[in-house]
């Protein structure tokens, strides 16, 4: 219906965000339950062809089209979702303020005594990594690495035999690395972790938020935070993503 809804122009731009937030997770979920990534393209694929094959003005595609609506007339009313993955989770919140940034799609993260959450925040749905360190330490910049799917067949999932999520983030060679664009020594007390008084936030660009996106959902991405030793020596303290349901919970927020 996705596909059929994007080449008739069925449905509003809500309506078809909701049905690409669906799509997102139910791929998401079939991964998860072991399917390869090459049996969904080729499910993808042949609904695309089926979608092709109906004549808009088909009538069997206006009743599928008139049932897609009325289910959606329920999901519209929904603020907030919750995306759980194999070790984390995404929650995903559709309100908005003008005046008041917060966490429209976010997940936590401890690292050491470091406390961390990333994800889409504010009006703009900025890519942002908010982290409070326990010693008062502050890194002068902070990188976000994931693997690059132009670079490698698939995803790298070691921590399927019971490791953390630091066996699924992909190797350096295999991974594209986004700088931070800004750095805020003190960000809103709404993006901050829970309890915590004083933090840093980092925004990552833009595109990083469309690669994420085309990840398996059971990898995970890697945010590195970079300090200056007194030796002149870079230290990093990195903590772990899991990318789960961000394609479905980002879709989701553009429902209204």
């Amino acid at each position: 219906m996705s596909a059929a809804g994007a080449r008739c122009g069925l449905f509003s731009p809500s309506l078809s965000g909701a049905l690409d937030a669906g799509r997102a997770q139910a791929r998401g979920a079939a991964l998860r339950a072991g399917a390869s990534a090459d049996q969904l393209d080729g499910v993808q694929q042949r609904a695309h062809a089926r979608a092709a094959s109906v004549p808009c003005a088909s009538k069997d595609l206006s009743t599928a089209a008139g049932r897609v609506r009325k289910a959606f007339e329920g999901y519209a009313l929904l603020q907030r979702m919750n995306y759980p993955g194999d070790r984390a989770s995404w929650q995903a919140d559709r309100a908005s303020s003008a005046t008041i940034p917060f966490w429209r799609l976010s997940q936590t993260a401890g690292f050491g005594g470091d406390r961390l959450v990333f994800g889409l925040a504010g009006r703009n749905n900025e890519l942002l990594a908010v982290a409070t360190f326990a010693d008062g330490a502050r890194p002068y910049t902070a990188r976000l690495a994931m693997r690059d799917p132009g670079r490698t067949q698939g995803p790298y999932l070691k921590a399927r035999n019971g490791g953390g999520l630091a066996d699924n983030a992909a190797p350096r060679a295999a991974s594209r690395v986004f700088g931070a664009e800004t750095r805020d020594a003190a960000p809103a007390p709404t993006l901050l972790p829970t309890g915590a008084k004083t933090g840093m936030s980092f925004r990552f660009p833009r595109e990083a938020g469309d690669v994420i996106a085309r990840l398996d959902p059971r990898e995970a991405m890697t945010v590195e935070f970079v300090f200056q030793g007194r030796d002149g020596r870079e230290t990093v303290r990195r903590a772990y993503v899991e990318v789960g349901d961000f394609a479905a919970g980002r879709a989701f927020l553009r429902v209204s």
